[in-house]
């Protein structure tokens, strides 16, 4: 039997994913991280992006968008408590892009540096989502 690991995804609004998975894939502050069964522990930060869960079952790989949060690793479990979390198949493109528009245009419309890191925040989220989009898309 393939070793696992309990995987568990969680916004502030509901649980999004919970099982067992061969690997975990997902975008860390300091670049993306490959978590398998028996990774050593760790805390960390996790950026905009997808998070990659290929499950015990077999089957397609789950795609889950987050857009930042913090991410626990222990031998067995990986926990990620993702400040937005939404399932690829429930992600929208014609909202993503214009939340990308808007930010673009927040961001050439700030006064104070407050204002540009929230326009680039909003940024780098949007951009994201789409590349998030487009990486399902691929996939089909």
């Amino acid at each position: 039997m393939a070793h696992t690991i309990h995987v568990d995804v969680v916004s502030a609004e509901e649980s999004i994913y919970s099982g067992e998975a061969e690997f975990v894939v997902l975008p860390g502050e300091e670049g993306e991280l490959g978590i398998y069964p028996k990774h050593t522990p760790l805390i960390t930060r996790i950026k905009p992006g997808t998070v990659r869960i290929k499950p015990a079952s077999g089957g397609d790989e789950e795609l889950i968008f987050v857009a930042g949060g913090i991410l626990e690793v222990q031998p067995n479990l990986i926990t990620v408590l993702a400040d937005t979390a939404i399932r690829g198949h429930d992600l929208d493109e014609a909202k993503a892009t214009e939340a990308h528009k808007r930010a673009q245009e927040n961001l050439q419309d700030r006064t104070g540096k407050m204002e540009y890191a929230k326009a680039m925040s909003e940024l780098a989220e949007a951009a994201a989502q789409i590349a998030a989009i487009r990486k399902l898309r691929q996939r089909k």
